[in-house]
């Protein structure tokens, strides 16, 4: 990939036209809109860059991808519209504007997020174009990173240490869960797109696993040092709920240490794939240690 700024301005682009094409703007009863203010225009899109990156890096197929790119971002943002509510994080700022349930209420935010995730495994298993066996080893991916096991057992988690102080394991195994396990199921939908071997799949896995844990100690590190204008959401809001996150745990300087040292073996795990094209992936490693927001 010799131009990573250009092709990600693409891809970004085909993100956004499938997103405002596939949430329906005419779900009843108003809740389009608020499916369609939770997840469009804004956000980094982070997880669809990694899942098309991965695809490009095995040259896999490109419809498969585009589809897992919006399904994840639909998981991702459904997340968030949840985790905003007063029940849960309790926010009121989210990319730049109200929350969800600010903007709509709770009953319809909650509404919101049920059916964006549904229409993440909608998005993933079209009538035609994708052969089913891809598609049911894309579901399974996803589902089991948005689950018990990843996402949702991360916040089970987080709720339960709200006060509580945690040992370096614990919020390690919390955040791999909570944040972790999506972004790294992202590039492993991206690589299921191709034909990766074992060790690719190794590779990757690997890669996944840093990129994600860099994310959250760069998250935690922004929560502390960024103002909210910056961030797009409330900044402290860790500190005020009194939170454990690697900034308390470590420090901050040696939390930054640490997201230096995850991003080392992100690029590690690139090389040992053995895979050619992998600049995309590489950039967006770089991207989630350098990022100010």
């Amino acid at each position: 990939m010799r131009d990573f700024d250009s092709w990600s301005r693409h891809e970004l682009d085909a993100v956004e036209a499938a997103l405002e094409a596939w949430v329906p703007a005419d779900a009843p009863a108003g809740l389009g809109e608020a499916m369609r203010y939770g997840v469009l225009d804004g956000g980094k899109r982070l997880r669809p860059l990694l899942v098309l990156a991965a695809c490009t890096a095995l040259a896999g197929e490109r419809e498969a991808a585009l589809r897992a790119a919006v399904a994840v971002e639909l998981i991702h943002a459904y997340s968030l519209v949840h985790d905003d509510m007063p029940c849960m994080d309790n926010d009121v700022l989210r990319r730049g504007k109200p929350t969800v349930h600010v903007k709509f209420g709770e009953a319809q935010a909650m509404l919101a997020g049920d059916a964006m995730q549904a229409l993440a495994f909608e998005v993933l298993t079209p009538d035609t174009g994708i052969a089913p066996a891809l598609q049911a080893r894309l579901v399974a991916l996803l589902a089991r990173s948005a689950g018990h096991a990843g996402m949702a057992g991360g916040q089970a988690i987080d709720l339960a240490a709200t006060g509580r102080s945690l040992d370096e394991a614990t919020l390690r195994d919390m955040h791999r869960r909570k944040t972790g396990a999506l972004l790294q199921a992202s590039v492993l939908m991206g690589a299921a797109c191709g034909q990766p071997d074992a060790n690719v799949w190794r590779a990757l896995t690997d890669y996944g696993s840093a990129l994600g844990l860099a994310f959250q100690v760069v998250d935690d590190i922004l929560d502390v040092t960024q103002a909210s204008a910056t961030l797009g959401k409330t900044a402290g809001k860790d500190i005020d709920a009194n939170k454990p996150t690697f900034v308390s745990v470590l420090g901050l300087d040696a939390a930054r240490r640490h997201a230096e040292d995850l991003r080392r073996q992100a690029h590690a795990a690139l090389a040992r794939s053995g895979l050619a094209d992998t600049g995309g992936l590489g950039a967006l490693a770089d991207k989630v240690v350098e990022r100010e927001s």
